[in-house]
């Protein structure tokens, strides 16, 4: 009899708290979440409410002070920086509001980067797989343009397009329109939503924009560390959020 795979992330009781000046800031308290393989997550909260933090939390860049996180079944809390930094490497992509690109090379360095870092891989296969993604994202006439030389848009694409070089599992955004125009940001979710449908990635967004979570399929509201709702009902989600916001 097969054993059903487990669910892509599990976190069970998880905390993180950080001592700032001797006083105890409990930024993630007693959370329990399930995401399975394709989902299309929002995370949305006010300032403060833990979005990013979870956001590091699920994307291996930070360790709960306590609980389980499991990742396709293994447990991360207990493993060591390096472990953390491998599957971290392997198995997830990251799009910040800043774009985040090296200033001084090209788009198609920009997106090789990642590349360097994990199994070898000739320079023409890392040139031909940058530009195949490149053009995923509507940027094949962009190759040797510096960042400088890109609108916000077209920067976040690039962004985008190296968070795919290592063929991620995950895909996760920090705020990733919260630099462009409202023209800009709508294109840019478009792309989420296509990779999301078509590679059948997993997508999880932080956002404190409901324009951009009602794209997600499912909204999960935070405040004080806490879930305090998880619906794909997006009325539900903006009566929370209104809510906490008031609770500030």
């Amino acid at each position: 009899m097969n054993t059903p795979d487990p669910p892509l992330i599990q976190i069970t009781d998880v905390s993180k708290i950080y001592q700032l000046d001797e006083v105890e800031v409990r930024a993630l308290d007693g959370i329990s979440l399930t995401m399975e393989r394709g989902e299309y997550s929002a995370l949305i909260g006010p300032s403060g409410s833990g979005k990013s933090t979870l956001m590091n939390t699920l994307g291996c860049l930070d360790r709960p002070t306590s609980g389980s996180y499991l990742l396709r079944g293994e447990e991360v809390v207990s493993m060591t920086r390096d472990q953390r930094a491998r599957i971290r490497n392997a198995q997830i992509g990251f799009v910040f509001q800043n774009f985040n690109l090296l200033a001084r090379t090209s788009a198609l360095e920009n997106v090789e980067l990642p590349l360097l870092y994990g199994p070898s891989l000739s320079s023409k296969h890392r040139r031909d797989k940058a530009k195949e993604l490149l053009s995923l994202v509507g940027l094949s006439d962009r190759l040797d343009h510096h960042p400088g030389q890109l609108s916000g848009g077209q920067q976040q694409r690039v962004a985008i397009a190296r968070a795919l070089a290592t063929d991620p599992s995950i895909l996760m955004g920090d705020e990733p329109t919260g630099n462009l125009d409202s023209r800009t940001s709508r294109e840019v979710i478009e792309l989420f939503r296509k990779l999301n449908e078509q590679r059948k990635l997993t997508v999880i967004l932080v956002t404190h924009d409901l324009d951009v979570a009602r794209n997600a399929r499912r909204n999960i509201v935070l405040r004080d560390g806490k879930i305090i709702a998880d619906t794909d009902d997006h009325e539900a989600a903006a009566l929370a959020l209104k809510q906490s916001q008031q609770l500030v």
